[in-house]
This record gives C-alpha cells, sequence and structure tokens, in this order.
C-alpha cells in the first residue's frame, strides 16, 4: 500500500487529511484536529467508542462493513465512503487504510481521509502525469539542473527510435546534429536561467544516425520549481510538426508563388521569378528553359518545336555558380537528356538519386547539368492550354535529403501556374495593342469648336493595371451656343468595359442631341445600361456576378449667354470650380446612384459661373490611388487647381504632374473648361404677345437687328424663320412668344413658348393651305431642333454667317 506523501497538493498528506486509529475491534483510539474539522465531532467525543456507532448512518453500514471486510483481507484498503457528521449529515470521504502491527501480535488500523472531490481531483492529476508519460502522443523530456536528460516519455522513443531508458543521464542535444543540438542546449540554458518559458519555438531535429531525414518539432519548454523555489530542472514539449512544416512550406510557395509570378506581364521577368521562388525552399538551383517562339510572343505549333533559351536561373549562396547558360542564351539538350524528353512528352521526370557519373556520362554532359555535385533531379514541363512552352529544372546538392513524390506534386503545380502567367504574358502584348486600338477608337479624337468653353484635357490609359479601362469624356455642342461637358466610367476592365463605354459615349450624343436636361440625360443613361445588363445575361455572355452594368457619369451643361451652368452626376466625384481669383472647391452637388442601379431619381444643380471661371471634370484616377484616401485626394486636387488664371494646357499639366504617377493603376481623365460669355451686343431677344401681328413684328425686329449686325444677306432667310415660328406659337401653344438671335459662329435663330407639344415636320399636300413652315425652314437653314425645358420649348435654327445655307 502507497505511503502518505508531504506532497504540496496531496490530500493525504499529512498536515492535510484527517488522521483516525482504530483497534482491532473497531474502537476509536486516535483522532487529530482534522478530523473534528471534517466530521464535527472532538476527540473526547469518538475516542473509546466504536466508529461504526459514532461514524457511521445505519442505512450506511453494509457499504462500510463490506469495505471493512477487505480491509481486513487485504491488509489495507483505499475508496470513497459516507461517514456522518456530528448533525447528521452525510459526509463524503475519501478514506485510505493499511495495517498498524503491534507487539505482542496485535495490530490497529491507520485510516488517512480527506474530501471526495479533493481525492477525485488529485487522482486524476495523478492520472494525467502517468498519460503523459505513458500514452501521450506528444514528447516530453524533463533535463536536471545539469542540463542531463532525467526522463522521456514514450512519443520521444517513437520519435527518436531510441528505447527511453537509454537517455537517462545523456546530455542535452547529444544525439542531434551539431547546429541543432547548440540550439536545444542553448534553449534549456536560457530557459534554466531566466525561468520565462518559451512557447511553441519551431526547432529542426536531424538525428546524428540519419542526418538526410529533416524533421522539425515544435518545442515548449518551462522551468520546475518545488514549493520553496528551488530549481528542479527544465521540462519541455516536443511535438513532431515534419508534416505540417512540409505543409506550410508548399502552402508559402503556392502564395509566394501568387504574390510575385505574372504581376509584369513580361516573358522573361516572369521566367526570372520563378526560378527565385523555387531557391532556396524547395531546391538549391534551378533553371527556367523556354521555346524561343514563345519569347516572341508567338504561339508553338507542336511540343518541344524549335530552339530553346534559359531565360531564368536561381542558385542558393554567394559562392554557388549557377547552371552554365547564363540568362537569354539558347541551349541545347541532347536527345537523351530528361529535358528533352519532357518538352517532347510533357511528363515531368523525378530522379530521386542521380548516379555518381552523372555529369560525365554519355549524352548526358551540357547545359542541362550543373557541375554542382547534384544528387537529386526534378525536371516538368510549363504547360498552358495544352501547349508546352518550356521546361523548368530543379537540383539538390547542398542539402542532403533527396526529392520525394510530394516535391514533384509541388513542383508541378508551381509549374503549372506559372505557365499560365507566361502564357498571359507572352498573350499580353498582342491582345493590349488589339484593347488599345478599339479604345482609342472609341474616344473623341479632338475636341470639337465651340465658342462657349475654353477646353484643355488629358487621358493617360492605366500603365499597370489589367486590360483597359471604360473611362470617357466628351465636349458636345449644343443649340443657342451652350455646350455640354461629359466625363464617365465604367465599371470594371478590359474589352467589355470598353465596348460599353463606346456604346454610352454614343447614347450620350444622341441624348444631347435632343437638348435634354442633364438629370434627364442621366435617367435615360441609366436606362439603357440596365438594358445591356439584360442582354448579357439573357445570352450567357458572362456570368451575372461579373456583368459590366455599371458605371458612373457627370454631365454638365454651360450656357455663355446667361453664364449659368447646369450640372448632375451619378455616382460621379464632384466637379471642382475654380473662381477667376483662383479659390478652388468642390461643387456641392447631389452625388445620385451609379448608373446601372435603376429606380432612383436624379438632381440636376444650376450655379452661376463667372467669365473665367475653370469647371473641372475628371474620373477616379486622378484621386483614387490605392495608397491615398479618396478625400486626400480631393484636397490635392482642389489645392492644384487653386491658382491665378493662367495658360488653360499648363494649368492642366500641372495638375497631372502632381497627382498622377508614371505608371497610374487606373485610367485618368481631366477635363478643365474655362467659361466664356457671349457679348451682350450678340445678343437679342425679345417678348412677342399672342396675336397674328405678331409675324409681322418678329420679321422686322430681325430684319433691323441683322442690319445692325452687318448680317443683311441672311435677312430674307432669318424672317422667314422668324415669321414661321412665331405664327407656329399663335396658332398651337396659346401663349407669348421669346424671339431671340444669337451672333456667334453661326447665326441662331429661336423661338420660345410655353407649350411641350412638339412640331412636327411634314409634307404638305398640293390642295393643303398651311403645313409647309417647318419643312421650308429645315431646307433654308443648316441646322434645326426643338429643345424641352421645365416651362415650355424652343425651337432654334442655325445658319452659317457666310455661304449659302445647306
Amino acid at each position: 500500500m502507497t505511503e502518505l506523501s508531504e506532497s504540496h497538493d496531496d490530500p493525504f498528506a499529512l498536515h492535510l487529511a484527517a488522521l483516525v486509529v482504530l483497534d482491532d475491534r473497531g474502537v476509536v483510539v486516535g483522532w487529530n484536529r482534522r478530523a473534528q474539522e471534517l466530521l464535527g465531532h472532538p476527540d473526547t467525543a469518538v475516542i473509546g467508542r466504536p466508529a461504526f456507532e459514532v461514524l457511521v448512518d445505519p442505512r450506511d453500514l453494509p457499504a462500510v462493513t463490506e469495505a471493512a471486510a477487505k480491509c481486513r483481507r487485504a491488509g489495507g484498503w483505499f475508496g470513497v465512503l459516507t461517514l456522518r457528521h456530528r448533525d447528521g449529515q452525510p459526509v463524503e470521504l475519501g478514506l485510505r487504510a493499511h495495517e498498524l502491527p503491534r507487539g505482542g501480535g496485535g495490530r490497529e488500523w491507520f485510516l488517512a481521509g480527506a474530501p471526495a472531490d479533493d481525492v477525485l481531483e488529485w487522482q486524476r492529476d495523478r492520472a494525467v502525469l502517468d498519460g503523459l508519460y505513458r500514452q501521450c502522443p506528444i514528447g516530453l523530456v524533463v533535463h536536471g539542473p545539469d542540463q542531463r536528460i532525467l526522463r522521456v516519455n514514450r512519443a520521444i522513443e517513437r520519435f527518436s527510435g531510441v528505447p527511453a531508458e537509454d537517455f537517462r543521464g545523456m546530455s542535452t542535444g547529444r544525439m542531434l546534429l551539431s547546429d541543432d543540438a547548440r540550439k536545444a542546449t542553448d534553449r534549456v540554458h536560457q530557459v534554466m536561467q531566466t525561468g520565462r518559458p518559451l512557447v511553441y519555438s519551431e526547432q529542426f531535429v536531424r538525428l546524428e544516425q540519419d542526418p538526410a531525414r529533416e524533421r522539425v518539432a515544435l518545442v515548449s519548454s518551462f522551468r520546475m520549481e518545488d514549493p520553496s523555489g528551488r530549481v528542479l530542472g527544465v521540462a519541455e514539449m516536443i511535438e513532431d510538426i515534419t508534416d505540417r512544416h512540409r505543409a506550410q512550406r508548399r502552402l508559402a510557395l503556392l502564395d509566394q508563388l501568387g504574390s510575385r509570378i505574372g504581376t509584369t506581364l513580361d516573358v522573361a521577368e516572369t521566367a526570372r521569378e520563378l526560378a527565385e521562388v523555387m531557391v532556396p525552399h524547395l531546391a538549391d538551383h534551378a533553371s527556367v528553359d523556354l521555346l524561343q517562339a514563345v519569347t516572341r510572343g508567338e504561339e508553338p505549333t507542336r511540343a518541344g518545336a524549335g530552339p530553346v533559351v534559359r531565360l531564368g536561373t536561381c542558385s542558393v549562396g554567394a559562392q554557388q555558380p549557377g547552371p552554365p547558360h547564363p540568362e537569354g542564351e539558347p541551349v541545347e539538350f541532347g536527345p537523351d537528356t530528361p529535358q528533352a524528353g519532357c518538352l517532347a512528352e510533357g511528363r515531368p521526370v523525378l530522379e530521386p538519386v542521380l548516379p555518381p557519373d552523372w555529369v560525365s556520362a554519355a549524352g548526358r554532359q551540357g547545359a542541362q547539368t550543373p557541375d554542382l555535385g547534384a544528387h537529386s533531379l526534378i525536371v516538368v514541363p510549363l504547360a498552358a492550354r495544352g501547349l508546352v512552352l518550356g521546361v523548368m529544372t530543379l537540383w539538390r546538392s547542398r542539402r542532403p535529403d533527396a526529392f520525394e513524390t510530394d516535391d514533384l506534386t509541388l513542383a508541378q503545380d508551381l509549374a503549372s501556374r506559372a505557365a499560365v502567367a507566361i502564357d498571359n504574358a507572352r498573350r499580353f502584348t498582342q491582345q493590349q495593342q488589339t484593347a488599345f486600338t478599339l479604345q482609342s477608337s472609341l474616344l473623341p479624337r479632338a475636341v470639337p469648336e465651340q465658342s462657349a468653353v475654353e477646353v484643355a484635357l488629358r487621358y493617360l490609359p492605366a500603365g499597370a493595371g489589367p486590360g483597359l479601362g471604360g473611362d470617357w469624356f466628351d465636349v458636345i455642342p449644343l443649340s443657342g451656343a451652350r455646350v455640354a461637358l461629359v466625363v464617365g466610367d465604367v465599371v470594371g476592365r478590359g474589352i467589355h468595359a470598353a465596348a460599353t463605354m463606346g456604346r454610352l459615349r454614343t447614347a450620350v450624343h444622341t441624348l444631347a442631341s435632343l437638348d435634354l436636361e442633364p438629370d434627364e440625360v442621366l435617367s435615360r443613361l441609366d436606362d439603357l445600361v440596365n438594358l445591356l445588363a439584360a442582354e448579357q445575361e439573357a445570352v450567357g455572355e458572362r456570368p451575372v456576378g461579373e456583368q459590366v452594368v455599371g458605371a458612373t457619369c457627370l454631365y454638365a451643361v454651360y450656357d455663355p449667354v446667361s453664364g449659368r451652368c447646369s450640372v448632375a452626376r451619378a455616382g460621379h466625384p464632384p466637379p471642382v470650380v475654380t473662381a477667376p481669383d483662383g479659390q478652388a472647391a468642390l461643387l456641392d452637388l447631389p452625388a445620385g446612384p451609379p448608373l446601372g442601379l435603376g429606380g432612383l431619381p436624379f438632381e440636376a444643380r444650376d450655379i452661376e459661373l463667372a467669365e473665367g471661371s475653370l469647371l473641372s471634370l475628371y474620373t477616379n484616377g486622378i484621386i483614387g490611388q490605392r495608397h491615398i484616401d479618396a478625400d486626400v485626394g480631393l484636397t490635392r486636387l482642389c489645392a492644384a487647381l487653386s491658382r491665378p488664371a493662367g495658360a488653360l494646357e499648363r494649368t492642366c499639366q500641372a495638375v497631372v504632374d502632381a497627382l498622377v504617377p508614371s505608371r497610374p493603376s487606373d485610367d485618368v481623365v481631366l477635363l478643365i473648361a474655362r467659361t466664356r460669355m457671349l457679348p451682350p451686343d450678340n445678343v437679342a431677344s425679345w417678348r412677342l404677345p399672342p396675336e397674328p401681328a405678331s409675324a409681322g413684328r418678329a420679321r422686322a425686329l430681325a430684319s433691323a437687328k441683322l442690319t445692325e449686325w452687318g448680317l443683311e444677306h441672311l435677312a430674307f432667310t432669318t424672317e422667314l424663320v422668324a415669321s414661321e415660328l412665331v405664327t407656329n406659337v399663335y396658332r398651337y401653344a396659346g401663349g407669348p412668344a421669346t424671339l431671340r438671335l444669337i451672333r456667334e459662329q453661326c447665326l441662331v435663330c429661336e423661338v420660345s413658348d410655353t407649350s411641350h407639344t412638339s412640331p412636327h415636320l411634314r409634307h404638305a399636300r398640293t390642295t393643303d393651305e398651311g403645313g409647309r413652315g417647318l419643312f421650308l425652314v429645315a431646307q433654308m437653314t443648316e441646322r434645326w431642333g426643338t429643345r424641352y425645358t421645365r416651362d415650355g420649348k424652343t425651337v432654334w435654327t442655325e445658319q452659317p454667317l457666310t455661304g449659302t445655307p445647306v
């Protein structure tokens, strides 16, 4: 039977346990203070009395009697019994009893007791401790104060292949290679001296008896002390994480490959990046060889056909030479080499152990083998879309372990991903050229002539982003000497974004020709974007989640006669207005939803712009760089535009120089318009009452003004136009008419009324007395049309100042 312990947390320790002595008849002859505390009986009340009578409830007597019988037969007993407290309440105690022989053949029984919960907890702790040494899958090593091993568990025995008994008395790190042993010794010494535990420290564990096998362990160390603080040694928990470490290394390689390969879309750079990723994580030396046709951006016709060029090499160590052929030089593979077979058949090659005569063997000399004492080799094809683009060769020379099947699988995975990047780089130049040709054909070639504003603009395609974007701009002359300024950005990149941009730009031109208000233009564009999205989804052109269905747009109309500008935006950044004195600020304008969301209204705002003001429109590329917050970008833009009036082209270029990097990540559009005002002498306006005589009055007013302007040669046509349009107002609108003449690049004649009824151009029959007015107007003027406002409509015509109308 186990003796009583003096352990600090042992419930049966002499200073913690209830101690009772019974004679051979079961009479209490000894009783300590702890027994009195647990059972409530003072020693005077129990000594000399039978224990069964004082301490046992009659209902518990059978269990106690059975335990006593077992104790007599075995000479001792351990278990849990229910005893009776002085107040009659049951008390569960863990009891340990053993025989005390006395002189003359007599005997007594020594009982130690403790609360049952404390005993069970202590038993569990003992079971855990025993399990750590016998069943725990994690290794346990206990070092003494002299850094010699006191004990190891069976997991260490399985990990090392050395019996646990052989470790006893061995110095720390004795069975490891020198580098690993030194790290293990330093770790134990550090914990021993400082008392600070080390948690989850990775340690290479290469055994002297098997140095080629790489193992990795996760070690946690802590110092052991007794209750008085005396250092007893260091305990270490050691977990074999070799498989996990290899998996993490593979994941790290895949992650590194994904982040490094293909970022430049350059074939040679991608090949070099691939070789550098392989070393030293997977191989000691690596080379990447591509078919020469691939380096020129051409598609190989068949596997292995044509010369091969070495584009990427990498070797470990500054003193270690790489493969003999430098980058960019052609290489030749013998017909029996692994590289030649891999190129021809597209199959990987694994040679875990190279023969000693590898370098000098017939048919194996040459560029495919670096003279580095390589002992293991992997060759994998670089294939994409069923085409072999080249091969990647990996060697090991410094690392003692050979390539395994898992290494080949990883190399194949890395090579297949890199091959896609290489193929993408090969195809990129041709595709980008085609894309930029399409984009340039969709954007305006030049700013049209108009007198309302002076315009300077910059369009910079993205230099670092994938594919082309959907940014666009426009300057569209409108009737009445007005001009529309447009900037937009289609969500997404690539051909679809560019094509959508072209369709939206065409739609804007069409809507502008209808002289619609800015908010109405955006509403119509919103309908068009939703229609495009529905068409794409209907034909399954792209997955629903990747549709090019969103765009932002800002549409502004400036009138040089009134100096008013009407602006509306659909999710686009607000314009910047710079006053003639150089003060710049963002225009407070309702944002509006981006095009394509549908269902939400757009709001336009009318502002007065003094002559010489700058109205700056732009896309996100000028303010939305990845490392700059949008608000910061807007502040910088306003600062760049806050300057006294100067040459507009110089101002535009200064903004680009200040805000746009050399290789922008997004397309950049900047359109700056300086407002002009038509001289008051170039505009004449009259209000005419709704009566028949107004037509004659209109003819007389128009003739007199044209004579004043020196445009008598246009008087006949203008009188006819004004008379017909005013007559139509009198007949069909029923309200007053406003006649306005504008002299700018052409002569504009406008008649406005309060009706929204649209005039129609038709061919009158020979028997009709009327209906020929608009037909005559259309024939005698260069252009004509109708624009609608919230208060009515305006019919306008344009005539060239010189020459004969078309």
